[in-house]
């Protein structure tokens, strides 16, 4: 029996176990993430997963402008990048540029000027997370008095 496992147990080394199946949520978060932020293995295994399908390429490419265009704040950009995605055949990103289109005027704003609202935003979204914890418990007079406290 030994004679018979050893040879197996020595040739483990050599014998390639099957590459992990990739999930679809780490596919989308690799398209997701900026390309220089991708470890060289990483970016091999998306290559391969976008090689055979044209589709999630350029949905790569749309994500990516997209995504340069928020940072860099250039909002006059947005009715090129909706042209370039609906000259594509995306059906789920056609329907969030249409989204966009439908509300131009203020996500080009948004995305045009330096200023945000993300201070007011955390103060309501802490506001709203004291009124849930004391839903029920008390009146108005103590979640006034721990708004203020906290």
């Amino acid at each position: 029996m030994r004679r018979y496992l050893r040879p197996l147990r020595t040739g483990l080394g050599s014998v390639r176990s099957p590459a992990p199946v990739l999930k679809p949520q780490q596919v989308a978060n690799w398209i997701m993430w900026n390309p220089q932020h991708l470890r060289t293995d990483e970016e091999q295994q998306l290559g391969e997963v976008l090689a055979p399908c044209p589709e999630l390429t350029a949905t790569r490419g749309h994500v990516h402008a997209f995504a340069r265009m928020v940072c860099d704040l250039a909002g006059e950009h947005l009715t090129a990048w909706t042209d370039a995605v609906h000259a594509d055949d995306l059906p789920a990103l056609h329907a969030f540029a249409d989204g966009l289109r439908r509300d131009r005027e203020a996500v080009i704003t948004g995305l045009t000027l330096s200023w945000s609202s993300r201070p007011v935003e955390g103060h309501i979204n802490r506001i709203k997370m004291l009124k849930r914890q004391m839903y029920g418990r008390a009146g108005f007079a103590l979640l006034r008095k721990r708004v203020l406290l906290a």
